[in-house]
């Protein structure tokens, strides 16, 4: 066999286990797909209890049916089922309730969405309803542009648009006063 033939067979053998090679490799794009997409992980917890402090003092216990807990790029913990929240002054008294019927914590803002139904009340007996809350914990607040209605011991209403209040509820401030303002003597309301 001389060197030209043995060159065009080895040729021939190289192109035909190219073609092959190329056959073999296509992959179904829905296979791949699923191996690159971006998989969300949820962790569920049911009948949750969970106590937060600071420097080893009990700040809040939440409480809740179920508890979802995603795994995202942001990731948070979802409360779909209600919750309800106590909050604790430094001698580890409830000073302030909260429950609302969903819940969205987001951990790395430290900052809690809920909606639906939303009732924030204090030791006093002051309650805030309202359909949408956010508690930031850290500033340890409560705030919302929606609308607020706040009725206090002494059986006053105020409501109006927009609120911040501590955490505690021991303060409070109606961004957008709607109704009427009871002012004593000479004082003319802010």
């Amino acid at each position: 066999m001389s060197n030209g033939r043995l060159h065009k067979k080895i040729l021939q053998a190289a192109i035909l286990c190219g073609c092959l090679f190329v056959l073999g490799c296509e992959n179904d794009e829905r296979v791949i797909k699923e191996l690159t997409e971006k998989k969300t992980m949820v962790d569920e917890a049911r009948d949750v209890t969970t106590l937060f402090s600071q420097q080893g003092v009990l700040k809040a216990k939440l409480m809740a049916p179920l508890m979802l807990r995603y795994t995202t790029d942001t990731a948070f913990i979802e409360f779909p089922k209600s919750l309800h929240v106590n909050f604790y002054n430094d001698s580890i008294k409830v000073e302030s309730q909260l429950n609302a019927l969903y819940g969205k914590y987001y951990e790395s803002l430290n900052k809690v969405y809920l909606r639906d139904s939303v009732m924030v009340y204090n030791v006093k007996g002051d309650t805030l309803r309202c359909p949408e809350l956010w508690w930031d914990q850290v500033q340890k607040k409560f705030y919302t542009d929606k609308q607020v209605r706040i009725r206090t011991i002494d059986k006053h209403i105020y409501g109006g648009q927009g609120l911040e209040a501590g955490q505690d509820f021991s303060w409070y401030i109606i961004k957008q006063p709607t109704g009427t303002v009871l002012v004593s003597g000479d004082e003319v309301p802010k």
